[in-house]
């Protein structure tokens, strides 16, 4: 079976500034998960700020928390993939 590159090929890291709780962090992710983010975010008739300060609550509350941009990319694929079931 043969494997194709993303549609819109490979693309490295994008940083975007989000206000957390008040506080102004900034996040680094590849495009796909920003777009997943911001889909997710709009299905839910929420901000992206919101999202990731939800996503971020839950993150600190892991037994051994990643960094945010872990949590973000893993909570994004999960997202994707109860959405496809």
């Amino acid at each position: 079976m043969k494997v194709d590159p993303p549609a819109g090929g490979f693309t490295g890291p994008v940083k975007r500034s989000i206000t957390i709780a008040g506080h102004e962090t900034s996040i680094t992710l590849e495009p796909s998960f920003w777009l997943a983010l911001d889909e997710a975010a709009r299905l839910r008739g929420l901000p992206l700020s919101a999202l990731v300060a939800q996503i971020d609550a839950l993150r600190i509350e892991a037994v051994d928390p990643p960094n945010l941009a872990s949590a973000l990319r893993t909570w994004a694929l999960a997202d994707a993939r109860s959405a496809s079931e």
